[in-house]
């Protein structure tokens, strides 16, 4: 009988740890799930595009109502997207190391597109728009701004990629604090048309290729420039496709893109209101406004799809190209009419 105990004593035990153990996995397991759903719930939350803002509700706020000197507009501008992208839900995501930020892919092309931009207008403003002649001395704030703007976007420690776009931010804030000033050192801005017309070529030169990429989703044979004889008599065939595991970074980075130069472009169009005026071109730059607003529609498919050009399934980057290859179109009209005199 004492053996008979002995043993339903150590089965009683026995299936006591089971049942703990058991327990211990569900839970284990229950955790499990809950992380996932919960890393789920935020890679949509921080999905999420920011929303449109007013550039010159923005420079009139951060004026604090004083008189907006010129390129203050366009100042805000730039400080107000790259905080956008510092700040958005979420944070900068590109150089994340954990989930859910590791597993996104969309976002973080959503923000190379905006840091292209950001790149291209920093230096612009400190190349020539700050300058009044190419002989001039630079502004210190912004030879400062523009190096740390083009800091890798991947970097997440010593230093992180934020808390360099963050002082590249501060030196623009402190160019943008002394413009309109009365002592020697006061910022410039020159609102001239060919200051205009360089940042434009940048423009168009991004536009351009996105167009050329977001095109080859579906494949395309374009002659191969490199094997073209000098009087044109050979050429060569070169198939061109976008890799599909790329097409909806290309389609992202071009929402970016987008999203950014709309900001920009709004604030310009004030800034540079009396050159515009003068070359009959407020016309133009207002289409490109318009073809940009179409790239920003919603998206309301899960996915982006790739169809055939004339298939049955929708092809969302052809969409996107057909708006940016018209703005493009539209930005070499505005930069001819900005060259005459």
């Amino acid at each position: 009988m004492s053996a008979f105990a002995e043993r339903w004593r150590q089965w009683r035990e026995g299936a006591d740890d089971f049942v703990g153990h058991s327990l211990l996995l569900k839970l284990i397991g229950i955790g499990v799930v809950l992380l996932l759903l919960l890393a789920l719930l935020l890679g949509v939350l921080w999905s999420a595009e920011p929303e449109p803002f007013d550039a010159q509700a923005a420079a009139e706020h951060a004026a604090a109502g004083a008189a907006l000197p010129a390129g203050y507009v366009t100042t805000t501008t730039l400080i107000r997207v790259s905080e956008t992208l510092l700040d958005k839900p979420g944070g900068f995501i590109s150089n994340d190391i954990l989930p859910p930020g590791l597993w996104l892919d969309n976002m973080p092309a959503w923000e190379y597109g905006v840091v292209l931009q950001v790149r291209d207008l920093t230096r612009t403003l400190r190349e020539s728009i700050s300058r009044s002649q190419s002989q001039s001395e630079e502004d210190d704030d912004l030879a400062r701004a523009e190096p740390r703007f083009n800091f890798s976007t991947n970097s997440w420690a010593v230093p992180a990629s934020e808390s360099e776009y963050r002082d590249a931010i501060e030196y623009v804030e402190r160019y943008r604090a002394r413009l309109g000033g009365d002592d020697k050192q006061t910022a410039h801005f020159y609102a001239r048309a060919d200051n205009l017309n360089q940042w434009l070529g940048s423009v168009s030169a991004r536009l351009g290729s996105l167009s050329q990429r977001l095109s080859a989703s579906v494949g395309q044979r374009r002659v191969n420039l490199d094997a073209v004889s000098v009087d044109g008599s050979e050429m060569a065939d070169l198939a061109v496709k976008t890799s599909w595991r790329k097409i909806d970074d290309v389609f992202y980075e071009a929402r970016g893109t987008s999203w950014a130069l709309l900001h920009m472009l709004r604030a310009v169009e004030i800034d540079f209101a009396d050159v515009l005026k003068n070359k009959s071109a407020a016309v133009s730059l207002r289409q490109i406004i318009r073809e940009l607003e179409g790239t920003q529609q919603t998206l309301y498919s899960p996915f982006v799809l790739n169809g055939s050009g004339f298939g049955v399934l929708a092809n969302h980057s052809l969409v996107m190209a057909n708006y940016i290859s018209r703005a493009n179109a539209a930005i070499i009209d505005l930069r001819a009419l900005l060259s005459q005199g």
